[in-house]
């Protein structure tokens, strides 16, 4: 957990820009407009002073920006911003190409090694485009993957919304490698990383989590495939010999449309689509994807880099905002989490005395 700094009392929020051609550093430069957002938190932007001026201008904004050499020279009350490359690249918006992909990476890069260095409290990155990034010295398929490298622990992408939560068994993954890749070790690992985020970042004391079936019905009786009744359904049994909720597995088809996910805290789905398809239907712009299982937060808003709109000053900042008020506020409570779990007998005689 970042160490206590001198005169900020807000959490500050490290932002990483994506990519330059699309609409990363749009929202980003729009969440802030709003002076009440520093109110909230202290941001960070690692990009680059000339390169925010220009887009400001483009889009008509009004904000002040504060240049900063270092993150940890950062002024509470201002949009810093870390200079993180010497030349101004040319934005070429809606234009998929290495070049912008090259200055997310620098972007990502330093505000991670920022979050290492505990110079900033919260990572929150603007979106990356997968193809773009790929390079000698980076061949990841995205965010999720890079920072578990960099962070340690076991990365999970949990997508989380005001009514519904989703995190993955499998994310980046092709589709005929889904059903190899789901082991009773994999499954038991992605369940005690969500059961503990809930605990320590939602303050769900004690969580009921549904898992979704690999093949359609569940595999109807083995008939339509025999994952679910050979790998997922005593797996879950052994689980809940421990005394954990965990229910399934539920065909994927049928579950979100009854609205059954909403007697639960979370949901497991075995793939990418089968969870982002009905979290996005049901979240979209209003949805965050947190990484659990970090020793540090990372969020993202829930959508892409958006070269269809980028530069048409049509991006809607909704769901990064909703990404620096979902980190900040799991930041917060993870620190409570933190002090109860540490001296919960302490915390309880304080309180008496209180």
């Amino acid at each position: 957990m970042p160490k206590e700094r001198k005169n900020h009392n807000l959490p500050i929020v490290g932002i990483s820009i994506g990519d330059i051609n699309g609409i990363g550093p749009e929202i980003v430069l729009k969440a802030f407009e709003d002076p009440r957002m520093l109110e909230f938190c202290t941001p960070v932007i690692f990009a680059h002073t000339k390169m925010l001026s220009f887009l400001k201008r483009h889009f008509k904004l009004k904000l002040k920006l504060q240049g900063t050499p270092h993150a940890e020279k950062v002024i509470p009350g201002k949009i810093n911003v870390v200079n993180t490359w010497k030349n101004n690249p040319k934005i070429e918006f809606g234009v998929e190409h290495k070049a912008a992909g090259a200055f997310a990476i620098k972007s990502l890069r330093a505000a991670t090694n920022a979050l290492k260095a505990e110079q900033v409290d919260v990572l929150v990155t603007a979106p990356i485009h997968k193809n773009n990034i790929q390079a000698d010295d980076f061949k990841f398929p995205g965010h999720t993957d890079f920072l578990e490298e960099q962070l340690g622990g076991h990365a999970l992408m949990f997508m989380v919304s005001e009514n519904i939560k989703v995190g993955l068994f499998t994310d980046h993954v092709p589709l005929k490698n889904i059903s190899s890749r789901i082991t009773p070790e994999l499954i038991k690992r992605k369940i005690q990383t969500i059961k503990q985020s809930l605990q320590q970042d939602f303050r769900v004391n004690v969580p009921k989590i549904a898992v979704m079936g690999i093949n359609p019905h569940t595999g109807d009786d083995g008939v339509i495939g025999k994952e679910d009744d050979e790998v997922i359904r005593p797996t879950l049994a052994e689980i809940n010999q421990n005394g954990q909720y965990v229910f399934g597995p539920y065909a994927a088809d049928s579950f979100f449309g009854t609205k059954n996910y909403k007697n639960f805290d979370a949901i497991i789905a075995a793939y990418h689509d089968q969870g982002l398809i009905p979290f996005k239907t049901l979240s979209f712009g209003e949805g965050v994807n947190f990484t659990a299982g970090l020793n540090y937060i990372r969020t993202s808003p829930d959508h892409g880099t958006g070269f269809d709109i980028a530069g048409k000053n049509e991006a809607n900042p909704s769901s990064f905002i909703k990404a620096v008020f979902e980190a900040v506020k799991i930041f917060k409570n993870r620190k409570e989490y933190k002090q109860l779990t540490n001296n919960p007998l302490q915390t309880k005689s304080n309180r008496l005395k209180n």
